[in-house]
């Protein structure tokens, strides 16, 4: 089965914002490989360590916003 791996990374960040707590961090209970895809891109930190959260770029903060709204 092929799937759309950008919507799915859309739908990812459209999440990631919903959790988003002390300006910058969002609970990082997603898919590895979806995570990393956007830490390729450079909308989030390395995902890889031992925290719950991840640290959002600025570059993935301004598309939060705009693919929540």
């Amino acid at each position: 089965m092929n799937f759309n791996t950008d919507a799915i990374e859309e739908v990812a960040l459209a999440l990631l914002y919903l959790t988003l707590h002390d300006q910058y961090h969002a609970w990082k209970g997603f898919d590895w490989d979806v995570l990393n895809r956007l830490y390729e891109k450079g909308f989030i930190c390395d995902p890889v360590n031992k925290t719950k959260s991840v640290v959002i770029t600025e570059e993935g903060l301004s598309k939060f916003e705009r693919l929540f709204r």
